[in-house]
């Protein structure tokens, strides 16, 4: 079989169950595909190679691309592929609720008669090892064994063996339904039992779309607000309520360049954004869950709180370079694992501070210790504050003194004082307003290019950083500050491409790192943010429809676009995007309101 390489980035969709999550491509193939967890390894890995790397292909045997949507209010994919004999629709879901992962496939004759072929090509280990194949007795199907997973294909079609692929033939006819199944058990175990294909629809159907009637907004981006809320939701393991940033793992932030991470884990940086949304979107639940996940993560020594997690909250994340995958179109190196967890970024304080605020502001139940771990981090911060660190964007460039990073840590004290006030919380609160103060000034005197007038993006240089746009979000400045509309100034004149915001300008000396990147999406959804906050609506509006115009045809983003290539880019489906989107369209709705509570800002710090 000739090898078939991977689609464009937009041209995936993808299913999940709350404990990982396939990529499927408008061709019928799914070439990404993670188990047990969403940072296991992959078992189909032809998403950062070819084919021969795995990958579970079911369409017309004639080839194609297929028109593809969500069932409204779910995760369940269906495409439909037609052609001159016929057509016939492939539905794919993962189904919900279970300890382990069974994906299904269901076949469905539309008009006429579609030749049909599925190719399954199972390669555990991120596409390097070929499993022992062995035929189910008694059914049709086979199973897989390599180490300690097992995976259990069943088909209602008789299969056959080509090329280390299990391959079969067979025809759609109009009216016919034939049902796949894929499932996933530790090879230890027995072999996962079959599954009611027609019970898991049903039940999988029912459980998403209970989650999406419970959106509370209402208003004129109503259906990409459900679609991104889904997403969050997908994204989010189950067990311990942590939301991974992405499902995939080295998506290229440039085609063919080394910008490739590992995107598999949950980052406190995601927290507040992502707490937020989904408690102004009525789903308290979800949460609370996410919350109780982070306090969990970050519990213990506060000298020891890292920027992002396992799972379950595992703090040993490792960073290496799979050798034998040549990574999405040529992009390489493939990185399993990320380097940041090691990195020292004071803005993660405040990011943790800001969600415990919001948590409690919302009267989400707080743990009993919540408080106690607080003041210990607001204690360790005192000590570190003034020191370099890496920067929001894990730069990988050495440390400065990011203008950012002070800000949040900013941030960090002006919670907690709030908190103190409002909940009768006990704490040096006058020795945490002189902190605060002292912060602020050291920023005000050291973070601002006088003759621009703007901030920067770190204290002494002249580079603009995007991060800066969240100044008036978090309650730094307010949003019509001089040096505010400034910075907003500069980013429209440095920083924007295509009219969309670039992170920084890739290359510079704090980045560290080779080649370009694309504008990332998320910066541009903080720019709609401050247009709306300060009053300029109808600039705020023609740059959330832009961005809109970004979502794949199933309302999904990755984290940044190509401008040249006009294409998404960056690990995908990615859920600080989406977060973005989904508080752009709720602050326009409302008027321009902030995002953030409104209180005090800097000018009574």
């Amino acid at each position: 079989m000739t090898p078939e390489s991977p689609l464009a980035i937009e041209d995936y969709a993808l299913i999940g169950d709350c404990l990982t999550g396939a990529l499927v491509g408008r061709n019928g193939s799914i070439d990404w595909l993670c188990l047990p967890r969403f940072d296991s390894d992959a078992c189909f890995a032809a998403l950062l190679g070819d084919s021969g790397n795995g990958r579970w292909k079911i369409a017309p045997a004639a080839g194609g691309r297929g028109i593809r949507r969500y069932r409204e209010g779910t995760m369940i994919l269906e495409t439909r592929f037609q052609g001159e004999a016929g057509e016939v629709c492939v539905t794919d879901f993962m189904a919900a609720g279970g300890e382990n992962s069974h994906i299904v496939r269901i076949v469905e004759g539309v008009r006429g008669r579609v030749p049909m072929r599925m190719e399954c090509a199972l390669r555990f280990n991120h596409g390097r090892t070929v499993p022992w194949v062995t035929r189910l007795e008694g059914e049709r199907g086979v199973c897989a064994i390599a180490g300690p997973d097992q995976v259990v294909l069943r088909t209602p079609v008789a299969v056959h063996g080509h090329e280390y692929t299990t391959v079969a033939e067979f025809d759609a006819n109009e009216g016919e339904r034939l049902v796949f199944t894929l499932s996933h058990s530790p090879s230890h175990l027995p072999r996962p039992a079959a599954i009611d294909a027609a019970a898991a629809m049903a039940d999988t159907e029912r459980r998403w779309r209970e989650f999406a009637a419970r959106n509370t907004y209402r208003g004129q981006w109503t259906p990409f607000v459900d679609r991104s809320l889904l997403t969050l939701r997908a994204l989010t393991y189950r067990p311990t309520g942590g939301i991974v940033a992405a499902p995939t793992s080295s998506l290229p932030e440039q085609i063919g360049g080394s910008r490739n991470w590992d995107y598999r884990f949950c980052w406190l940086r995601d927290a507040t954004l992502t707490l937020f949304a989904l408690m102004r979107a009525g789903y308290t639940e979800e949460a609370a869950a996410w919350r109780d996940w982070l306090h969990r993560a970050v519990a213990g020594s506060p000298a020891q709180i890292q920027i992002l997690y396992g799972l379950l909250g595992e703090r040993r994340i490792e960073e290496w370079e799979v050798d034998w995958l040549p990574g999405y179109e040529g992009s390489r190196p493939v990185r399993i694992g990320n380097a940041a967890a090691g990195q020292v970024q004071l803005d993660v304080f405040g990011e943790v501070q800001e969600c415990l605020h919001q948590a409690r502001r919302h009267r989400l139940a707080a743990a009993s210790t919540a408080w106690d771990l607080q003041r210990g981090i607001v204690k360790h911060l005192a000590e570190i504050w003034m020191n370099p660190d890496e920067g929001m964007w894990e730069v990988r460039g050495g440390a400065k003194n990011f203008t950012f990073s002070k800000i949040m840590a900013w941030v960090a004290l002006d919670r907690m004082i709030r908190d103190a006030e409002a909940f009768d919380l006990p704490g040096p609160v006058e020795r945490w307003r002189a902190l605060r103060r002292e912060i602020f000034e050291t920023v005000m005197r050291h973070g601002i290019d006088r003759e621009r007038g703007c901030f920067v993006q770190e204290f002494g240089g002249h580079e603009l950083d995007a991060s800066l746009l969240l100044i008036p979000t978090v309650g730094f400045l307010p949003p019509n500050d001089p040096h505010v509309r400034a910075t907003v100034q500069a980013v429209e004149r440095e920083l924007l491409d295509d009219g969309l915001v670039r992170r920084y300008r890739a290359g510079n000396q704090a980045d560290g790192q080779h080649g370009e990147e694309g504008v990332f999406l998320a910066c541009s959804f903080w720019l709609v943010d401050v247009y709306a906050m300060q009053g300029r609506a109808r600039e705020a509006e023609a740059l959330l429809e832009r961005l809109l115009s970004l979502c794949n045809d199933v309302g999904l983003l990755s984290e940044e676009y190509d401008p040249r290539a006009r294409r998404l880019v960056g690990n995908f489906p990615q859920a600080f995007s989406h977060v973005a989107l989904v508080l752009s369209a709720m602050q326009l709705t409302e008027g321009g309101r902030r995002a953030a509570p409104p209180g005090e800002h800097a000018k009574a710090a």
